[in-house]
């Protein structure tokens, strides 16, 4: 019989046309398994994945993330120029970056009031507008 987690996992893969490996399955259901939207870094999953008893590589885990984000299943946050973070919800959607303990959320969207951008320059368009806050605790 087929776990829950390990079906959802196989039909978020689907949804993308991935074929299913083994390390993409053991990836997808520490992400999706629970239903549950994930922000996670490369190190944070292969560490969660390795607690699981997958054998999975660290690298492996970078081109997965990146194949999942090609194929629409995961966004990419980047934070500090350096620090990606890897989100299961590809809506649209700004985030809170908790500065004192490393970690991403979603912040709440129906807050959040754009009411313009600067023009792109000649020759380009705009693909996205990330909003990523900065918390930390008060002094």
């Amino acid at each position: 019989m087929t776990s829950v987690p390990l079906k959802r996992a196989d039909q978020w893969l689907a949804s993308a046309g991935m074929r299913p490996t083994r390390q993409r399955v053991a990836l997808a259901e520490v992400l999706v398994g629970d239903g549950k939207h994930r922000h996670v870094t490369a190190e944070t999953l292969f560490e969660r994945v390795k607690e699981g008893g997958e054998k999975v590589s660290l690298a492996t885990v970078y081109n997965t993330l990146r194949a999942f984000c090609d194929a629409g299943l995961t966004q990419e946050v980047t934070v500090d120029g350096s620090k990606s973070y890897f989100d299961t919800n590809t809506h649209d959607h700004p985030h809170f970056y908790w500065e004192d303990i490393q970690t991403l959320t979603d912040a709440p969207a129906d807050q959040l009031k754009i009411t313009q951008v600067p023009d792109a320059p000649e020759g380009t368009e705009i693909g996205s507008v990330d909003v990523v806050i900065r918390l930390r605790k008060k002094n």
